[in-house]
């Protein structure tokens, strides 16, 4: 079974990541609030930066995590990655 981070990391790849590479997107950023409401989660913005900030996803993804924004974990938290070539 999945834990909650991988599902996070998986729904960011499939729904950020995969479609910017596709139209060579370089940058993408992301707000952990977003998230959090796109996947239907309550309580949840914990898990979800820590997902957003982990090497895991930034490695399975082809990502680097270039600037972090906002609070430290909330939901205005705000990522922004650069989108390697894979």
């Amino acid at each position: 079974m999945k834990s909650l981070a991988d599902e996070v990391r998986g729904f960011i790849q499939e729904r950020y990541v995969r479609p910017a590479r596709d139209k060579g997107t370089k940058v993408i950023t992301i707000k952990a609030g977003e998230i959090q409401r796109e996947m239907g989660l309550k309580g949840k913005i914990p898990t979800i930066c820590s997902a957003l900030s982990s090497k895991k996803l930034q490695e399975a993804s082809g990502i680097r995590l270039i600037k972090r924004e906002g609070p430290s974990c909330g939901a205005e938290a705000t990522y922004t990655y650069e989108i390697q070539n894979m």
